[in-house]
């Protein structure tokens, strides 16, 4: 899950991503932001939908799992009973976030 959130970050930052992680209310919670063009509104939950890559990601063929990278990692959260979400990075980019139920809790 990590890695596909990190990879896809990668592909689309124009100089640098972030990872930050901490504990919340019973909940883990992971950021990984970018600085690149961001996801618009419209497309943030069809993302997590299998073979769906927007038309900037099409021409960036440069690796990745073919539109399954985030699907992917929405079936993992899903199933360790948590969420996952897009939303803007403070950097300008995108900003996903997983909130799973931390073992601490």
């Amino acid at each position: 899950m990590l890695r596909n959130i990190v990879d896809n970050a990668v592909r689309h930052a124009s100089r640098r991503i972030g990872l930050s992680l901490y504990e919340r209310d019973g909940w883990a919670v992971l950021h990984v932001d970018d600085d690149g063009p961001g996801v618009p509104v419209a497309d943030r939950s069809r993302v997590f939908e299998r073979f769906v890559r927007l038309d900037d990601a099409r021409v960036n063929v440069d690796g990745g799992s073919g539109g399954l990278g985030l699907a992917i990692v929405a079936e993992v959260v899903s199933a360790h009973g948590g969420t996952v979400q897009i939303g803007d990075a403070p950097s300008g980019g995108a900003r996903v976030t997983v909130r799973i139920p931390s073992l601490t809790a």
